[in-house]
């Protein structure tokens, strides 16, 4: 710290007690081979944030330890790290755990036009490991961590106030709440009619049919009369949820169809799934490829294979609400006469079990999802077939029949301009070996073996007439 300078102090509120945290600043600009930082840099601020404390380091491109320290989360520290921030005028925020405990964070720096860019927690758990050699975690290990990274991966997401992608967020999540919420209803109506009706109810039923069996339900014991009357609050309480998830999904339909993409053309996924996917994806363009959105999806099948055996299992990772919503699509193509169902079927015949038959079918179905994602946001040009991305073969499964197995990413299609391949020189063993060739009566003419046209061995050559017999 140079003479003079004060340390800053961040301040974290918890209940009625303040915790001063002394925040050293470190000033020193120079290089570890005392050369001198220069000129405006760009700088890169790692943050890992917790409930009542965050913790960062800023290093600049050439990763130059600029400061490191941490504040609280209360509005007085938020504005004192804030301040502190802007004495680098090209400044970019990395937050760990954007859309998790980081989220809060992330939004309020976001409101104040920073730029922020999510750190997954696995990549800085992996540069935290390979940093120090072992595992042990502390929060300046985890923003040292944060910052190399967000310094040496460029495909980091970036975050954005799209307003679009916010809305169709915000009504997903509505939808998805409830949803659980009609669930946990139908289980606490189900379980009142197996006490209600003498020997229970056989399966669970929709709204309407369990309307109709408690109108047959006459109970005349007190406790009869109040199971029903709460079965009855619990029908009511259901239909108000229906009527709700009704129009949010007319909501979610209208989103959709606003932001211009045909995931809803797809057999099986509906308003809830599309927005889902849009909301969760945002930009197609961060993924290189269909197997890195697999993978991310978690439909990429994990290699487990050993010796001369050659075997995939299911991978667990990814993001589990797409794979929810791909794998619900699966099922809505084996409900009907689809070719989801006939590639199911395929690989059943295959020899592969119904696990990994519909393992295969998810990795299609994201395939599918990947390049509608990325057809949304090109321009259309015209292709073989007359439309955007039209092929020769058909298959509405996702790829053309003849692409084999969807276990492997396959390589795209050779670049049309490709020099050609050097002639080959014929070596002096070759011409050893090759057919002798017959010479015709003529001089300079030569006659190939097996063929009879004549081809004069230079273009200045003319036969000549064979003279009278002596």
């Amino acid at each position: 710290m140079r003479p003079g300078q004060v340390p800053w102090r961040g301040v974290a509120q918890e209940g009625s007690a303040q915790l001063e945290v002394a925040l050293p600043v470190l000033a020193e600009t120079v290089r570890p081979g005392g050369e001198e930082v220069t000129g405006v840099d760009r700088v890169m601020i790692g943050v890992d944030p917790h409930k009542l404390s965050v913790t960062f380091e800023a290093r600049d491109s050439r990763e130059v330890l600029r400061a490191k320290g941490q504040f609280g989360t209360d509005a007085r520290s938020y504005r004192q790290l804030l301040a502190y921030a802007r004495q680098w005028p090209e400044r970019i925020w990395a937050v760990e755990g954007a859309n998790g405990i980081g989220r809060p964070l992330a939004q309020r720096l976001l409101a104040s036009g920073e730029r922020v860019l999510d750190v997954p927690a696995k990549l800085a758990a992996r540069a935290r490991v390979f940093d120090t050699g072992q595992g042990r975690k502390t929060d300046p290990a985890d923003a040292h961590a944060i910052v190399m990274v967000a310094l040496r991966d460029k495909r980091l997401r970036e975050l954005g106030t799209d307003p679009g992608l916010t809305v169709l967020r915000l009504l997903c999540d509505r939808r998805d709440e409830l949803s659980r919420s009609r669930a946990q209803a139908l289980n606490r109506l189900h379980r009142l009619f197996l006490e209600l009706i003498p020997g229970g109810a056989p399966v669970k039923k929709s709204t309407a049919q369990y309307q109709a069996l408690l109108a047959r339900v006459r109970p005349r014991d007190l406790a009869g009369k109040t199971r029903r009357r709460m079965a009855a609050e619990e029908l009511a309480d259901l239909g108000r949820l229906d009527a709700k998830l009704k129009a949010m999904k007319a909501e979610l339909k209208a989103a959709v169809l606003a932001s211009g993409s045909h995931l809803m053309d797809i057999h099986g996924i509906g308003p809830a799934a599309a927005a889902r996917i849009l909301a969760d994806v945002g930009d197609i363009a961060r993924f290189p490829n269909r197997a890195h959105f697999a993978s991310w999806t978690g439909t990429a099948p994990i290699d487990a294979s050993s010796g001369q055996h050659t075997h995939h299992r299911l991978s667990r990772a990814g993001n589990r609400r797409l794979n929810h919503v791909l794998y619900m699509a699966g099922i809505v193509q084996l409900r009907n006469d689809t070719p989801g169902r006939a590639y199911y079927r395929r690989r059943v015949a295959e020899g592969k079990t119904s696990m990994e038959a519909m393992r295969c079918l998810r990795r299609r179905l994201s395939d599918v999802v990947y390049r509608q994602l990325a057809a949304d946001t090109q321009p259309q040009q015209a292709g073989p077939g007359g439309h955007s991305g039209a092929t020769l073969l058909s298959s509405a499964a996702d790829l053309p029949p003849v692409i084999g197995t969807s276990d492997q990413p396959l390589p795209g299609p050779a670049s049309t301009t490709l020099p050609p391949p050097p002639a080959k020189k014929a070596t002096p063993a070759a011409r050893a070996g090759a057919q002798p060739r017959r010479r015709a009566r003529g001089d300079g003419v030569e006659r190939p073996a097996g063929r009879t046209t004549l081809t004069p061995t230079s273009a200045g050559a003319h036969s000549k007439s064979p003279g009278p017999p002596s």
